[in-house]
């Protein structure tokens, strides 16, 4: 992947449904990348997908669902240069309300399933294919604004699994990188967000809201050639949050 063209590079995007995967999805196909659309919700990677491209069901908290997905993967594209893991899930429950089943909720989709992503996607890859994956400041504020302590604590995660994953993929020329977004614009937050009131004043605490494709220019940088250079590394996209 010297060049930096991207026509028919073929990418798959986890959580392809809505939010930061869908607009990826959508961002990677206008720049000619050949996307199969991810999701639990079917529906919705075939609207991303639209008529012409490929949506496959994925449950990301389920192995044999994983397993299974990438393969169909493999033998749609014969192959992949890079993967966007987008699909996961927000919690805003106080600490002391938070249960152990939403804590393992959230680990079993938001860490596992971007671990089973990377590890089955990663088979479907040669030297010079690219990783883009999805955390969050939260990962280093530990919550806040939205979200809360549980959720921080599985995006962290996912940032300390990037590095392994680089470190694990490098050698076989594989290259790993994140993005960490901050408070993002899409049905994701919106659900955690109902109360008009509280919305407002969040949005006045972050000083900037960001947008679904804005992450998504971020995403579709990390993986192309353009970004042969970075491995290892978590690209923070907040509007300047942490500077507050």
């Amino acid at each position: 992947m010297t060049s930096t063209s991207v026509q028919d590079l073929r990418v798959a995007v986890t959580g392809a449904a809505s939010g930061i995967g869908a607009a990826t999805a959508q961002r990677l196909k206008a720049l000619g990348w050949r996307v199969a659309c991810l999701d639990r919700n079917l529906a919705g990677a075939r609207a991303t997908a639209g008529a012409d491209g490929i949506a496959i069901e994925l449950d990301v908290a389920d192995e044999a669902s994983v397993v299974r997905a990438f393969k169909e993967v493999g033998a749609s594209f014969g192959g992949l240069d890079a993967l966007v893991t987008a699909a996961g899930v927000i919690e805003t429950t106080p600490f002391f309300e938070t249960s152990v089943a939403q804590f393992r909720r959230l680990f079993d989709i938001n860490v596992i399933g971007s671990f089973l992503s990377v590890r089955e996607g990663a088979k479907q890859m040669q030297r010079g294919a690219r990783v883009c994956m999805i955390a969050s400041i939260s990962s280093y504020t530990g919550g806040g604004y939205v979200a809360r302590g549980a959720y921080a604590t599985s995006k962290g995660a996912v940032l300390t699994m990037m590095k392994s994953c680089a470190r694990e993929l490098g050698p076989k020329g594989i290259a790993v990188n994140a993005v960490a977004p901050g408070f993002i614009d899409t049905p994701f937050v919106a659900s955690a967000m109902n109360d008009p009131v509280r919305r407002k004043e969040v949005e006045a605490a972050v000083g900037k809201v960001g947008t679904a494709e804005q992450i998504a220019e971020c995403c579709a940088w990390l993986i192309s050639p353009a970004a042969d250079f970075v491995h290892g590394e978590t690209l923070i996209a907040d509007g300047g949050i942490l500077m507050r």
